[in-house]
């Protein structure tokens, strides 16, 4: 089965559109690993405006399950991630600015800097994942670097697939393939939904993880959280 990690970015932004404590994003996540979800990903960025640093530390003790924390390996992330000491850490170069994260690494041309990074967050215990592309030479040059896993960046098969384009998952499933060859784990992320999961999971062979966040809430609005949940672990079966 597929683990459901679920990214928890919308709770804190909604919390902090009033400045107070509501929703509450501790009790938020308690809640969503009792009803099954078998992670927490939470993604924080330079400016804080939805994941503070100190969610971050507050979490720690909060994470039953397997906690991930995303990021742009900037040196404040990086001692973050050094005291936190969370499951895994997803490398994600997304700009300061970036509204989302909008690509994937490129492996080829970061291979050092990446491999640094990699490296002391691995010689500390943490399980290492880059955010990637579905584009094969990227997958090698990830292997080069060291990391563990792969996160497949799937907003373009999410957009093709909304209009009936199923072959938009081709390049995944290469990717997938070749990424379990190198001996890479495959987590996958970014507009991933209930009405695509299904579909993506049954051609990703091996896919061990998947980070769902604004879908699954947006979702949960109109269904209830412990439904919409429990509706994702059946889809990833």
């Amino acid at each position: 089965m597929t683990k459901l990690s679920v990214n928890i970015n919308k709770i804190a932004t909604l919390r902090n559109a009033r400045g107070g404590d509501t929703p509450n994003l501790l009790q938020f996540a308690k809640d969503v690993q009792r009803f099954g979800a078998q992670g927490i990903t939470i993604h924080p960025r330079p400016d804080e405006r939805h994941i503070r640093y100190q969610d971050a530390r507050d979490l720690k003790s909060i994470v039953n399950t397997e906690y991930n924390i995303e990021g742009n390996p900037n040196p404040k992330f990086i001692d973050l991630v050094l005291e936190v000491k969370p499951t895994q850490v997803t490398l994600v170069p997304d700009a300061v600015d970036a509204i989302t994260s909008d690509a994937g690494w490129d492996t080829i041309k970061h291979r050092d800097f990446l491999t640094e990074v990699i490296s002391e967050f691995k010689s500390n215990g943490i399980r290492t994942s880059i955010f990637v592309d579905p584009v094969l030479a990227q997958i090698e040059g990830a292997k080069a670097t060291g990391t563990d896993r792969i996160e497949l960046y799937t907003e373009a098969f999410a957009h093709q697939f909304s209009l009936g384009n199923t072959n938009a998952v081709k390049p995944y499933t290469e990717c997938a393939v070749l990424a379990n060859t190198l001996g890479l784990g495959i987590n996958a992320g970014h507009d991933l939904s209930l009405d695509n999961i299904k579909f993506f999971k049954e051609n990703i062979p091996n896919l061990l993880e998947v980070s769902i966040g604004h879908a699954l809430v947006s979702e949960s609005l109109y269904l209830g959280i412990e439904n919409v949940v429990n509706m994702y672990l059946n889809k990833l079966k």
